[in-house]
């Protein structure tokens, strides 16, 4: 029996690179004193860092911190520099570290009152102390920074002048010195910032944002001295020992990641970093860069496709065919969606780009554009990092051309301004192109293409139909030679649905035909006109079931409105959404369905809690430093933001976590117990025992559900999952065996001890309490 963590040494919490993570959101309603009161707890589970969502100074409300307004303070409502140090004092008392979230791109800009850098700049304009820490083309606005917050252009009649401020309703705003004399609009008139209606956002904005996000305005970090600025905090916090590791969010924004990165390692004595870059299958990160690794994406998207059955494909698509009315491509509707990107919220980035072009020879002014537009829409990869990554560039000229030979001569002439590595234009292309894949992409296709949903999350491709289990030990062996302390993870804050929806949902795989029946029959008396979005309703309502009402409308009013196709976020079709609102109260009220729904669920959901039980296993044992978000240690069927930032139960938690100290092996059941006990003896071995995680060795199954089995050894401990679930319940294991070594092993999941001869270990024995097993030699 493992034994729950006591308190270690503080020196013993300083290791180079953390064994594990767990994953906190700390906010208004979870303080750093709500999370210093959980560090036992973490400790018991087995983690050795905990991870912290940003803790700067961020704007008021906000329930993620990724809107920074001041670098200089550890934000107040969330606990202040005090929580924070009763925190990492609890964390040290355990022997823990602390990973800290960190927000280099932009700052929160929402309320300018509460961001004095934003607040000079509007103030003083090019003049002002800050004006190098934004990304503003002044030109573009005579020398003023649009801002669009009116509700229309008429609104400027509603400005008013008080206590020294601008107001717009709730908005308030400086007055430039010696500006203040006359109407409202005649002081407005004279500011460095000029108020305009919101629509003016997509095509006419002269400041670099956070995606489309007109509050979250880009930050300069490659000056050196806004470097400085930003990090002044974080950098105190590692050198005095209270930050351990750092966890870099959205670095694709910067104008040179990899010189970010090179001052962040110099200033913070090359801790282990990681950076939240989404690779495209097959994608690599620069070598040249000063970073461990990923936050995990493509781990998930490898653990997530090897449970995915293949057989299922042509079943799937046939039924995805039959409600599009023909079949999808997705590769054109991933274009179509980057286009509506381009021509759309982020004209103003486009034009900007246009701009720094100028007059190309021979080439009308609109073919600029729509050459610009085009070679964004196709880019295959978030973005390049001149020089590395100039062939996505080449590829993509070359496809553009094929696709468009009309912009022949503009994509032509395009090509080596494009490519000159560290020019403004090559620099604000790559900076644009993250964006576009992102929006275009996970918010928009991922919406729109409902054939399987399951793999419809950020870092996978959902046109890939999972993977065999050779494809998924090729991805472990290369990711332990390339990055072996990169992070590994399941769920985050931005994942479209949880591990334990998509492990459900993966299930849909094997029964396609009895899928099919049920959604055909849903939509015959629930009919939606948009049949695509019907079919992803359904598959996250049976996803997440049980849920609340309350849950399940918000979650399909965001989907409706990201994907764009009946209704959206800046013109919301009420008739519409009032269908998909019936539609949702029709899984709760009508009594056929709801039934329907119930029987059905119950049919898949021990098949569900297999898969999960095996991808949080493989998950924690692959090459890499592992994750584990908030509350995913028991079942957890959270769907996309803010469902995903629920409040978790750590009483519950802890009692069971007891229980299993106690000796008990629980069933796989609702309780998700089992998942928790995976989850706590995997990390406390990990933790205690480092040196058996060196190494990567596939291990051979035989026998007729060989398919079915996922194993391999890290150097002294062996990985055993399942997968196919619902095929491995019809057939059995019969003979089938893993492993070929002989000798007595013992199960550190159910402290089972089992011998194995030549043959290796049955898996009909292995397997008969858990479908994962987690061995060592006895």
């Amino acid at each position: 029996m493992t034994q729950p963590a006591t308190a270690q040494p503080a020196g013993s919490r300083r290791r180079e690179v953390p064994a594990s993570t767990y994953r906190l959101q700390v906010t208004a309603d979870f303080t750093l004193d709500d999370a210093a009161a959980v560090a036992g707890y973490l400790a018991d589970l087995g983690v050795t860092h905990a991870y912290s969502s940003p803790l700067l100074r961020s704007a008021a409300g906000s329930t993620h911190g990724y809107d920074t307004v001041d670098h200089a303070h550890i934000d107040e409502p969330r606990g202040g520099r005090a929580g924070l140090d009763r925190f990492v004092s609890a964390l040290h008392e355990r022997g823990l570290g602390l990973v800290l979230d960190l927000v280099p791109n932009h700052m929160g800009v929402s309320d300018p009152a509460e961001s004095a850098w934003w607040w000079d700049l509007l103030q003083h304009g090019r003049e002002s102390a800050h004006a190098d820490a934004f990304d503003v083309d002044w030109d573009f606005g005579g020398g003023r920074i649009r801002i669009p917050v009116l509700g229309s252009a008429d609104d400027v009649a509603q400005l008013e002048v008080v206590d020294g401020e601008l107001r717009y309703y709730d908005n308030r705003f400086p007055i430039a010195p010696g500006t203040g004399a006359g109407t409202p609009q005649e002081v407005h008139d004279r500011q460095h910032y000029e108020l305009v209606d919101w629509r003016r956002a997509d095509d006419q904005l002269n400041y670099r944002r956070f995606f489309a996000i007109n509050t979250l305005a880009g930050l300069r970090v490659e000056d050196r001295d806004v470097f400085r600025a930003t990090h002044a905090l974080v950098v105190q916090l590692v050198e005095n020992g209270a930050v351990d590791a750092l966890r870099i969010d959205h670095p694709d924004g910067l104008a040179d990641p990899k010189g970010y990165l090179e001052l962040l390692a110099e200033a913070t004595g090359d801790r282990w970093t990681v950076v939240e870059k989404i690779l495209e299958p097959g994608e690599e990160l620069p070598e040249s860069w000063k970073t461990a690794g990923t936050t995990g994406y493509d781990a998930l998207a490898e653990v997530d496709d090897v449970l995915v059955d293949p057989a299922g494909e042509s079943a799937v698509t046939a039924l995805d065919t039959e409600l599009a009315g023909g079949r999808v491509d997705y590769a054109e509707l991933v274009h179509d969606c980057k286009r509506e990107v381009t021509d759309g919220m982020l004209g103003s980035e486009v034009a900007r780009l246009h701009r720094i072009v100028g007059d190309l020879p021979g080439v009308p002014d609109e073919q600029v554009t729509e050459g610009l537009a085009e070679l964004l829409a196709g880019f295959p990869v978030y973005r390049s990092y001149l020089p590395d990554g100039r062939e996505h560039l080449d590829a993509t000229v070359a496809a553009v051309k094929r696709r468009r030979p009309d912009l022949t001569a503009a994509v032509d002439a395009l090509h080596p301004l494009l490519g000159s590595a560290g020019t403004e234009l090559a620099t604000r292309f790559e900076q644009t192109s993250g964006p576009v894949m992102a929006k275009g992409v996970e918010d928009s296709a991922y919406y729109r293409w409902s054939r399987f949903v399951a793999l419809n999350e950020v870092g996978g491709d959902p046109a890939r139909f999972g993977s065999t289990v050779e494809q998924f030990h090729a991805a472990q062996q290369h990711r332990q030679e390339v990055k072996p302390a990169s992070m590994t993870t399941l769920s985050t804050h931005d994942t479209k649905r949880s591990e334990d929806v998509r492990a459900r949902l993966a299930v849909l795989a094997e029964v396609p035909s009895e899928w099919a029946g049920l959604v055909r029959g849903w939509l015959g008396r629930h009919p939606l006109a948009d049949r695509p979005l019907a079919h992803l309703v359904w598959q996250n309502l049976v996803g997440a079931w049980p849920l609340s009402r309350e849950r399940a409308h918000a979650y399909v009013e965001k989907a409706a409105r990201e994907a764009g196709t009946s209704t959206t976020w800046t013109n919301p079709v009420q008739e519409f959404e009032d269908q998909l609102h019936a539609l949702v109260d029709a899984a709760f009220d009508d009594a056929t369905t709801h039934a329907e729904i119930e029987r059905f669920v119950a049919r898949i959901a021990p098949f569900g809690w297999s898969n999960s039980l095996s991808q949080k296993l493989l998950q924690l044992t692959i090459p890499g430093v592992p994750d584990v978000y908030q509350g995913s240690e028991l079942w957890d069927f959270s769907l996309v933001d803010p469902d995903n930032r629920r409040p978790v139960d750590y009483a519950l938690r802890r009692d069971l976590l007891a229980r299993l100290d106690g000796g008990w092996v629980p069933p796989v059941d609702e309780t998700g117990a089992a998942k928790l006990l995976v989850v706590s003896r995997t990390l406390r071995h990990r933790r205690d025992a480092p040196e058996a995680w060196s190494g990567y060795t596939p291990v051979p199954a035989r026998g007729p559900a060989a398919d079915s089995v996922v194993a391999f050894d890290r150097g002294g401990v062996v990985t055993v999952a399942t997968r196919r679930p619902v095929h491995l319940a019809e057939t059995g294991w019969g003979d089938t065996a893993v492993g070929s070594r002989t000798g007595a092993w013992r199960d550190l999941l159910t402290g089972s001890r089992l011998v194995s001869d030549s043959g290796g270990i049955r898996l009909s024995e292995l397997c008969a309490q858990l479908p994962v097993a987690l061995l060592v030699r006895d």
